[in-house]
């Protein structure tokens, strides 16, 4: 039994999703110019290595205490169908197909919410969905997370306790990751693999000899539904 790991955004889609949805929310009304540039500022710092992705995320998630947990999942939904699932890199699904004929489970292993994560995973036939979880009240956000954020160390945090469950060593798993923030998992697991990897990674995948893939752009729609 082994598992293979995905990264989402810049790995299985071109783009991050999250900068995507800032965008979308601003154009409908959701957010306003402040909350907008604050959150594009946090993106920059966080590129620059001045700024914390776990302070950034848990930032966003203290930004929804109030809203209805399902106002969000029908958001989300509308964002995924409108704005992310023609994004898909034309080397995803046949990474994930691969994957399960090898008898492998796949598992979503990312930062984004729990709303978009399972619709990736129903999307792709995913056999399991470890992401950042936001706490419900009542059908109402509370603006905290629901455990760890999964990022980071958090990511491998995540990823031992799944395989643990399952009764697998990370050193049987793969990983499959664009960027150098996912450097915990990778060194954990038994087959890195790095996918159109940011520039820091790709200078550590090739210190370290770790292979190195390109999945090109997206993929058309129809393509993607008969690969699927």
């Amino acid at each position: 039994m082994s598992i293979a790991f995905f990264d989402f955004d810049e790995t299985l889609i071109v783009g991050n999703s999250g900068n995507l949805w800032i965008r979308r929310e601003l154009r409908s009304g959701n957010i306003n110019r402040l909350q907008a540039l604050r959150a594009a500022t946090w993106m920059v710092r966080y590129r620059l290595g001045f700024a914390s992705m776990e302070e950034a995320l848990r930032t966003a998630i203290r930004s929804l205490e109030g809203t209805p947990e399902q106002t969000l999942r029908q958001r989300t939904r509308a964002f995924y169908e409108e704005e992310v699932r023609q994004l898909y890199r034309s080397g995803a699904r046949a990474a994930v197909d691969h994957h399960r004929s090898l008898g492998e489970a796949c598992v979503l292993l990312t930062a984004s919410s729990l709303y978009l994560s399972e619709l990736v995973s129903a999307e792709l036939r995913l056999d399991g969905v470890l992401c950042t979880r936001f706490r419900v009240r009542d059908g109402v956000h509370t603006g905290e997370s629901e455990g760890e954020v999964c990022f980071g160390a958090g990511k491998l945090r995540y990823a031992e306790e799944y395989a643990q469950r399952g009764g697998v060593s990370l050193a049987a798993c793969t990983f499959y990751t664009d960027s150098y923030t996912d450097l915990p998992v990778l060194e954990r697991v038994g087959r890195p693999v790095v996918v159109n990897p940011d520039r820091r990674l790709r200078r550590e995948a090739n210190r370290r000899g770790w292979r190195v893939e390109e999945w090109g752009g997206p993929a058309p729609l129809g393509e993607q539904a008969l690969a699927g």
